[in-house]
């Protein structure tokens, strides 16, 4: 059978529409982010992946810089959409407009603009009431009443008990909150405080519809940046330089892989706390934000403090045997936010098994143990304890350059810097630093979702 003139004609603006997605997604990767900046060609070197750009344009009506950069690592941006899409748009026990102003509180406790944009605007696009962007204060009491928990789970999770979701779900509270609608809150905030480090951590350059979002705005000259994320650090060092830093790491990892040392349990302890305690500098202290951010925002002031402070005393390790995601959390959300526990869990397995066997200008390399040693420092930072690991790992593939980088972005997202980010693996591919985001981002969220769920089941029981 031949189609007919109307089969022919949708056929024609299904072929015409791929064709303008593939154009706008080149157009785009040219203003995306500062990463970007004098090495365009990179971008369309790296990806993104076509398919998944217009599996993406189709779903939003637009490219955001979010989705240009995770198009690098198109497995994960199909997971992320997914999540994101249900967290925002499916059916759930809040209001869509609640869902974004949430994302848009959440953003705000890390000075994070392009987050409280976006979700401005699809805050009143979904029916919300224009005076809540106004201030906390405008909001309704039950939103209100998130305020401790989003600073806690933003700045210091590990403080989050069974107290804090009492408050918040007794049964004799005014505005009470029930467990399902409290998890889905849960959820949006930690989705919230991890994809604000990514932003960070990428230097994304607000939209062009967005304030600032000028898409071709000349970098700023200065390096230390005390007003913007966006402009290009140099590449400081020399390029041998680069070369000497992938050839060591190359070597760590395979004496690593090759050895056979078992350390007895007291050994395992001593090197996390060694980890742990570790003084690592973070970036340079920004500004005041923006008036659009501040009214956002309470308590100001109270931002992350190291888990383990010198000379004091510090809250206990969360040990990852005691209470882990595989064998409490999962199941805790998926009974409280149906299939939200298995979009979340798909998400994790791809970023943590996220492998193109690369590494820098070398290939058939297996980077298992160095993805490893990223996701469960940064596990360290939250104060989660694996006792099978051996945190000796950590201090021999992580050079203090990348933890820096890495310690900024988790916990300081908006203290981070393009010379932070072009001081570690100079010789790297961007889309392997996108990478670390990745792993960044969702090893934070899982770690903040940990110490609010074990709170619940405490709670519950």
């Amino acid at each position: 059978a031949t189609p007919d003139d109307g089969e022919c004609l949708a056929m024609l603006y299904i072929m015409n529409l791929v064709a303008f997605i593939k154009v706008v997604a080149q157009v785009s990767c040219y203003s995306v982010t500062s990463i970007w900046a004098n090495r365009e060609a990179v971008i369309l070197d790296e990806g993104p992946d076509q398919e998944v750009l217009i599996e993406a344009f189709l779903s939003l009506g637009r490219f955001d810089h979010i989705t240009m950069v995770m198009a690098l690592h198109p497995t994960y941006l199909s997971c992320f959409l997914r999540t994101q899409h249900a967290l925002l748009e499916l059916d759930g026990p809040l209001p869509r407009p609640w869902r974004h102003y949430i994302v848009v509180m959440a953003a705000a406790r890390h000075q994070c603009s392009y987050l409280v944009q976006q979700h401005s605007a699809g805050f009143l696009e979904a029916g919300g009431e224009e005076s809540w962007l106004e201030g906390l204060q405008h909001t309704h009491p039950k939103i209100r009443c998130l305020h401790t928990l989003n600073k806690l789970l933003a700045h210091r999770p590990w403080l989050i008990t069974q107290q804090h979701i009492q408050e918040l779900v007794c049964p004799g509270a005014d505005d009470r909150w029930s467990l399902a609608e409290l998890i889905h809150a849960v959820v949006l905030m930690t989705h919230s405080h991890s994809l604000s480090s990514f932003v960070w951590g990428c230097g994304l350059h607000p939209e062009p519809d967005h304030v600032g979002g000028h898409a071709f705005c000349p970098p700023s000259p200065s390096n230390n940046m005390p007003q913007s994320p966006h402009s290009p650090a140099p590449e400081d060092g020399k390029p041998e330089d680069g070369v000497t830093e992938v050839e060591a790491l190359m070597k760590r990892m395979v004496e690593l892989q090759q050895q056979v040392e078992e350390c007895s349990q007291e050994e395992m302890i001593t090197r996390f706390e060694r980890e742990r305690s570790e003084s690592i500098p973070t970036a340079v202290v920004r500004g005041a934000p923006s008036d659009l951010v501040l009214r956002l925002v309470e308590d100001a002031e109270f931002i992350y403090e190291d888990f383990s402070i010198r000379g004091e005393q510090s809250p206990p390790t969360m040990r990852a045997q005691d209470y882990s995601w595989e064998d409490h959390g999962f199941s805790l959300v998926n009974r409280l936010l149906p299939d939200m526990g298995q979009l979340l869990e798909e998400k994790f397995q791809v970023v943590c098994g996220l492998t193109y066997n690369r590494m820098a200008m070398h290939k058939d390399v297996d980077t298992h143990t160095l993805r490893k040693a990223l996701w469960n420092y940064i596990h360290c930072l939250y104060g989660i304890r694996y006792d099978d690991y051996d945190y000796g790992e950590v201090n021999v593939l992580l050079e203090r350059g990348l933890k820096m980088f890495v310690k900024t972005v988790a916990c300081h997202p908006e203290q981070t810097t393009d010379r932070i980010y072009s001081a570690y693996w100079r010789l790297f591919r961007h889309s392997e630093k996108v990478h670390v985001n990745l792993l960044l981002m969702e090893a934070r969220l899982q770690a903040a979702l940990l110490y609010t769920l074990r709170a619940v089941t405490r709670y519950m029981t």
